[in-house]
């Protein structure tokens, strides 16, 4: 960090490293509100008003990105209490986790759909650490802090998400399997 690249108010956070984050705090923001694009930009500038005025303090405990998606999911809990949290589409999953194949002719965006109706159908939490974990590639612990709950807590969140996922993506293939198509 150079003598200029860090903020007056926060020095611990440089301006470089802001601007790597804000597309994927951008994305979570998103999630937070809805994915409605105004509020989204609202809370970012809400966020960014935080960190530049130094009322959110970065005291270096964890990762800038831990601290900055904390920082948003502060704000979007207490300007957005009522709203429902929603999941990007998970797009990409590691082998040994939750994967969905299928046989039958059904195109892209129809898994997609399936995928993303399964992964909507998930309570809150699990529905966050899903997004978090495979979307914004974040470890279990590091979602864990964002979300304001435990290491142990977010495992246990993470893990029933695999499992109810597991559960809901296996009987759609096997609905495939039988009918050859997929019924929404």
């Amino acid at each position: 960090m150079t003598d200029h690249d860090g903020l007056d108010k926060n020095p611990l956070v440089s301006l470089q490293e802001l601007e790597a984050l804000h597309d994927q705090l951008y994305g979570w923001s998103l999630s937070r509100c809805g994915y409605d694009r105004a509020a989204a930009e609202d809370l970012m500038q809400q966020a960014y008003v935080e960190i530049l005025s130094g009322r959110a303090q970065f005291d270096n405990k964890s990762t800038l990105k831990t601290f900055m998606f904390g920082v948003v999911q502060m704000l979007a809990k207490s300007r957005f209490r009522k709203l429902g949290s929603m999941l990007r589409l998970v797009n990409a999953v590691k082998a040994n986790e939750v994967s969905l194949v299928l046989v039958s002719p059904v195109n892209d965006d129809e898994r997609s759909r399936a995928v993303w109706a399964a992964v909507q159908a998930l309570p809150a939490r699990q529905r966050d650490i899903t997004e978090l974990v495979f979307c914004r590639e974040m470890t279990i612990e590091d979602a864990a802090s964002v979300m304001g709950v435990s290491t142990g807590s977010g495992r246990v969140h993470y893990e029933r998400a695999k499992k109810a996922l597991a559960i809901t993506l296996s009987a759609l293939r096997s609905e495939i399997d039988e009918t050859g198509e997929h019924c929404a």
